[in-house]
């Protein structure tokens, strides 16, 4: 009986084993990596089963997408190192804060983070990430035990999972049985609006700094929370292109240092060795610079860390695809070519771990006692409240160090007039000094010019921040700290009046617009002050909202106490005149205080039409605005009902010809139409649209001919302009220029410019010398010396919005999002 029972006991354990083995992805999911595109559903099921299973890996959940999806990073090293990884990533978070008096036990581990899949439709490096957890958690050989003793591991599988389901869905829906490699195939080209960006299509790989949308906020505040020593960022590019890793191409930012360029050739190098023996090829140096701060490059090397960014050819190739080379790409290839960097650059860290934490903290520690620039302190004056607390919001979601008030005199560089000034510094002005461990990061962000040593550079090369948020600002070379930790709120009190005359709310803010906005939702109707006026010692600025009470008490019930429930639940401040006479302007009863009608918004949406464009306006509405919107198909245009809609938003992009046509009784029936960048192109010329570019100055010819045949992939620095800024001339008696000022500070990252309207407003204007900042060739500056940026026009009942800068650029310009504001509610 022994005896036969014998041989089940043997097959029993052996199940056992078997069982306690962890499994493959290919196991785990059925079928080979590269044979299909994995949900992401199941990509987060395999994470969380292989972390269930060994030891040395811990999940980390960070939060969830616009849609629900979850974000996780996998934190993997030796088992002695998971069990105190507390005390680790706690040591190395004092390491960027200099505060060297915290001593470790025993060897610090360099942390490494790997980031994969940021753009939505770069497919293959998420189930690359299945692959290499797969791999460090078997840790089968003698050398990978050896990376994780030396290194901490963060892999997230994908920064992006609702643009990557965007895609992968399309992707399964088009494709046949089996892959179709022909270019040609539908497959390869993805319909309007792509995978490529997030749910309110944001480039996410651009957000890092601004962190306007939901994963970069969240995946930000845990990557603070580690501040890892290299970063590294997978993406792909044209299926046709070779493989790029780092170094990096020129402009590379100069507050980049020589050990962070340095260590970027040693891990060069050591991937190279690699596609070597494959017989890959691949490329360095070209195309993708060190200069813009919010990629996920550069943000981390402005953070103490080395950023790295890895290109893998394979936008639109799907699971396979012939390239121009004759060959066939597939997805194994490129699973294969991401996974070898991923360890190749695992194996780097790991031989040079000792090295990357001790100059990571020689970084933090020369921050706080030699910041870079010639600058020790920025201080920005706090004439708008509103975008001065937006302000100290972005620096403290970067760590950033920052004050306010100071009882000094001081003498710096005004941003305004680029001239050294004396100004005095007052209680709510933010001020960042730049003795601190984000001196680099703080210096970048506020540098007024930035400087560019090659213009072939991959994105903007102005971003100054008090440029973006339009606030006054000097740059100085004295030392200085805020007094304070906060702003000082106002000490005025609502007006609580029972019977006044009117209601009356200050305009400068975009808070403004939502008490506007609830004060209709109210059926509550809405004056709005065309010209400043005064009562008693209260001075109050164009664009202040009125509320009459005898021309509303009638149609709202309790009127006064909806009003009150409105400023209590918006915290504003609320004033009250008790007579339509004022002291100093117009009366009441004058026409420069028209009724707002209410804004019903449509975007358009299409083939043509930039998706980062539409992206912009449909999340301020909805996350800033709180404010319905509807997206319409540009094919749907001339079904455009006035009663339902009568404010379309029309962003960078091609439109059809007969856009006009579709448009002009709509606009003839009191519809407004604002009209981005290239949408003014389309219109420009085209009744009902007054409106046409401004041609530039015919070249003089070369005396030295043509460009020579080596210099063909090089930019035409005299036509260059990636993205520079410049001061527009305001009409600050138009209603558009509300809370804005003289200037309106505009980023353009093209050479168009307009004539000036013949017999309407000409509210922004470029004039000579308006240039700013940033790279701007000769021969653009000569086109935009002089001419119309910003533009309004009367068709009949309907108005018609120029828009010559996108002024909701990326969503951190913030001063652009007040004229924004402007044009939809206030601009009747």
């Amino acid at each position: 009986m022994k005896y036969f029972l014998l041989p089940f006991l043997f097959l029993l354990t052996g199940l056992s084993v078997v069982d306690a083995q962890t499994k493959s992805p290919d196991e785990f999911l059925g079928y080979a990596l590269g044979s299909k595109f994995t949900a992401h559903d199941k990509v987060v099921d395999y994470f969380k089963y292989i972390a269930g299973k060994e030891k040395n890996i811990k999940l980390v959940n960070y939060g969830k997408t616009y849609e629900g999806r979850e974000l996780l990073v996998a934190v993997i090293s030796a088992k002695e190192n998971i069990d105190d990884l507390e005390q680790i990533r706690k040591y190395n978070l004092s390491l960027s804060k200099a505060q060297s008096s915290n001593e470790q036990k025993g060897k610090q581990p360099a942390i490494l983070w790997l980031s994969y899949n940021v753009h939505g439709n770069e497919a293959s490096s998420t189930e690359t990430a299945m692959k290499t957890i797969f791999t460090l958690a078997e840790a089968k050989t003698n050398e990978i035990q050896d990376w994780l003793k030396n290194t901490v591991i963060i892999i997230d599988p994908c920064l992006n999972p609702d643009g990557r389901e965007r895609y992968v869905n399309y992707f399964n829906s088009v494709s046949g049985h089996k892959p179709n490699p022909n270019p040609m195939a539908r497959e390869h080209s993805e319909p309007w609006p792509g995978g490529r960006s997030n749910h309110y299509y944001f480039d996410l790989n651009r957000d890092w700094a601004w962190q306007t949308q939901v994963e970069t906020q969240q995946r930000l505040k845990l990557y603070h929370e580690w501040m890892p020593e290299v970063h590294v960022d997978f993406h792909e590019q044209s299926y046709n292109e070779p493989y790029y890793f780092a170094p990096a191409a020129e402009p590379i930012h100069q507050d980049i240092t020589p050990w962070q360029r340095e260590f970027q050739v040693t891990v060069g190098k050591n991937n190279a060795k690699y596609f070597d023996e494959n017989g890959w090829q691949y490329f360095t140096k070209e195309r993708f610079d060190l200069l813009y701060p919010s990629y996920g490059d550069t943000y981390p090397l402005y953070n103490g860390a080395v950023g790295m960014t890895y290109e893998q050819g394979g936008i639109g190739a799907g699971l396979a695809v012939v390239t121009l080379d004759g060959d066939t790409l597939t997805l194994k290839d490129r699973i294969s070519h991401h996974y070898t960097t991923s360890m190749a650059t695992i194996e780097a860290v790991s031989k040079n771990g000792d090295k990357l934490v001790h100059e990571f903290k020689l970084y933090f520690e020369k921050a706080v006692s030699n910041p870079p620039g010639i600058y020790k302190s920025y201080i920005v004056k706090a004439e708008n409240l509103s975008r001065i607390k937006k302000l100290a919001n972005l620096l403290k979601k970067n760590g950033i160090e920052y004050g306010f008030g100071s009882d000094k005199n001081l003498r710096g560089y005004n941003y305004e007039t680029k001239k050294v000034e004396g100004f005095k510094v007052d209680r709510n002005d933010l001020i960042v000094n730049l003795l601190q461990p984000k001196a680099v990061l703080a210096n970048v962000l506020f540098e007024p010019q930035t400087a560019v040593s090659d213009s072939n550079t991959y994105d903007i090369t102005a971003w100054a921040l008090p440029y973006a948020f339009g606030l006054k600002s000097y740059a100085t070379k004295e030392s200085v700290k805020g007094s304070y930790p906060a702003v000082e709120e106002s000490k005025e009190q609502s007006d609580v009046a029972e019977k006044p005359y009117a209601w009356i709310f200050r305009w400068n803010s975009i808070e403004d617009a939502q008490v506007l906005i609830a004060l209709q939702k109210a059926n509550i109707k809405v004056r709005s002050a065309e010209q400043e006026f005064t009562i008693g010692n209260k001075v109050f600025p164009s664009g202040s909202l009125l509320v009459y009470r005898t021309e509303n008490e009638r149609q709202v019930r309790n009127l006064a106490a909806k009003i009150a429930r409105i400023q209590k639940d918006l915290n504003t401040v609320v004033y009250t005149s008790a007579s339509g006479y004022v002291d100093k302007g117009k009366d009441f009863g004058s026409s420069v205080y028209p009724i707002l009608g209410v804004p019903k918004v449509a975007i358009v949406t299409g083939t043509g039409i930039s998706t980062q464009g539409v992206g912009e306006a449909w999340h301020f509405f909805e996350q800033e605005l709180n404010y319905p919107v509807t997206m319409i198909a540009a094919h749907n245009i001339d079904n455009l009902d006035i009663n339902k809609i009568n404010t379309l938003i029309m962003t960078d992009g091609n439109y059809a010809e007969d856009i006009n046509d579709k448009l002009e009784s709509w606009i003839e029936n009191g519809g407004k139409v604002i009209l981005f960048e290239d949408a003014i192109s389309s219109a420009a010329g085209k009744k009902p649209f007054n409106i046409k570019l401004r041609e530039s100055a015919k070249n003089e010819s070369k005396v030295n001919g043509v460009k020579k045949y080596g210099e063909r992939n090089l930019d035409d620095l005299s036509e260059a302009i990636p993205g520079a800024i410049f001061k527009v001339d305001l009409d600050k008696s138009h209603p558009i220029a509300a809370g804005l000022g003289r200037y309106y500070y505009a980023l353009k990252t093209d050479d168009k410019i307009y004539e000036l309207l013949n017999k309407d407003w000409n509210v922004g204007v470029l004039k000579p010398n308006s240039y700013v900042a940033g790279v701007v060739g000769a021969g653009v500056l000569r086109k935009l010396n002089s001419g119309l940026l910003f533009g309004i026009q009367s068709v009949s009942k309907g108005t018609v919005i120029y828009f010559g800068s996108d002024v909701l650029f990326r969503s951190f310009w913030e001063n652009g999002k007040q004229m924004f504001t402007n044009a939809v509610f206030l601009v009747n």
